[in-house]
């Protein structure tokens, strides 16, 4: 075999690997390579020719055992694979791991049932009343059924500072809570008789993990915060400027327990009492309903009783001058009964004069003080009472099987969690697309 030979079988050779998809792995192209080297004579005289096409196939095969790396991406394929939930095999699970769901039923239930009796009960009483309106004009009505529209919103259509839609505002005050403290009340069972500042503070009934809270934050509090006690005066007298913290917490618990809404269409009030007693409950909502119409009504009269104390003293200051005016003419007169000098009648004149003058304003200050006092009595507000307080027959707590529902709902869950970690492999299945 001559060189030309040789020279056509490397050039066959060239066109066969063009010829081989570049899908091949580098694997079979250097196999094909070596043997085809290895088929090639060897002679003596053509070791330089044996070594080119050596040197050759060393970078054909260089070539396809490097490829190019986005070429490969490309020609690599995508597979989606999504996260299913095999509800056959969680049944199948609950059945071999029975004992999990049936543990935790068991003790969320027990669990469910003793917190629904811990918790103490507590009852409602309310009172509705309907206030009266100072501005019944044709433009009120206007303007109220302009702002059920949304067209005009006129909050305070009488003028007044405190109207039917800040009560709620005024009920949650410090000052109105703190005026409700000296109530007397009474438990239904006549067992506690005692003020409402008293009864809260005293005699109030608390679940079992509310008493294990407060006396674990107690154990914190001495343990690991130290706080430097401020002395806040007499704890004994209310100061509604500065409380101590056991007033503090006692105006927070009756805020949470009165509850006062309006409706903005009627204006009726709605006051709503909780206690843990009923009868305290009706007492406190009563109470609570006159010391509302007493705020309201000292407000409302309160320009009408200045204003009277202001007539009242004027007219004790004229009542007095025109009393020491008429003495005056009259001792002046008696003493001077026979004298007919012009001097002597002209300052008796003079004395009639300004005692009749001071009785016109005696007069006058009559009827305005007459005046006054009706000016009063129309400020004086009227309520309408639409339901009076009466004593609760059934408590206002959630129904305990609500509470036995809730814990059981609970128990499953962390039951079906365990079954899911426990068996997540006949549970969760991975399904490649």
């Amino acid at each position: 075999m001559n060189i030309f030979d040789l020279k056509r079988k490397w050039i066959a050779l060239q066109e066969r690997w063009k010829k081989t998809p570049a899908t091949d792995s580098a694997g079979e192209a250097e196999d094909i390579s070596n043997k085809k080297y290895m088929e090639m004579p060897k002679e003596d005289g053509n070791n330089d020719t044996a070594s080119d096409v050596k040197e050759e196939g060393k970078e054909e095969r260089a070539k396809h055992s490097s490829p190019n790396p986005q070429q490969a991406n490309d020609e690599k394929p995508i597979r989606k694979s999504k996260i299913g939930f095999n509800v056959v095999g969680l049944f199948r699970a609950m059945k071999k791991d029975w004992w999990i769901p049936t543990a935790c039923t068991v003790a969320f239930a027990v669990l469910g049932i003793w917190a629904a009796f811990q918790i103490p009960k507590i009852y409602k009483a309310n009172v509705m009343l309907a206030p009266e309106t100072a501005n019944n004009n044709m433009l009120s009505g206007v303007s109220s059924l302009a702002s059920m529209v949304g067209l005009y919103n006129d909050a305070n259509p009488t003028g007044d500072a405190i109207y039917p839609e800040i009560y709620p505002d005024l009920m949650s005050s410090n000052d109105f809570i703190i005026g409700l403290f000296d109530i007397p009340v009474e438990t239904l069972d006549k067992s506690v008789h005692t003020t409402y500042y008293d009864y809260l503070r005293h005699h109030q009934k608390q679940p079992w993990w509310s008493k294990q809270m407060e006396s674990f934050t107690k154990y914190i509090g001495k343990k690991f915060i130290k706080k430097k006690e401020i002395s806040r005066g007499d704890s004994t007298k209310v100061n509604p400027f500065e409380l101590t913290k056991d007033q503090f917490n006692i105006v927070s618990s009756i805020k949470g327990d009165i509850a006062c809404s309006v409706d903005k269409k009627t204006n009726v009030i709605n006051i709503e009492v909780t206690s843990q007693d009923p009868l305290v409950s009706a007492t406190m909502a009563d109470s609570v309903k006159k010391r509302l119409q007493v705020y309201i009504t000292r407000y409302r009269t309160s320009k009408a009783r200045n204003d009277l104390k202001y007539m009242e003293r004027l007219f004790l200051e004229a009542k007095k001058n025109y009393e020491d005016a008429r003495k005056k003419y009259a001792v002046f007169s008696d003493a001077n009964t026979d004298i007919v000098l012009e001097s002597i009648r002209s300052q008796q004149e003079d004395l009639e004069n300004d005692m009749q003058l001071k009785y016109n304003i005696y007069t006058q200050l009559v009827q305005q003080l007459q005046m006054a006092r009706a000016k009063l009595q129309e400020r004086v507000p009227a309520f309408t009472v639409v339901q009076s307080a009466t004593v609760p027959v059934k408590h206002a707590n959630t129904p305990k099987i609500y509470i036995l529902a809730v814990f059981l709902f609970l128990g499953w869950a962390i039951a079906l969690t365990a079954l899911i970690i426990k068996r997540r492999r006949e549970i969760i299945v991975i399904i490649n697309e």
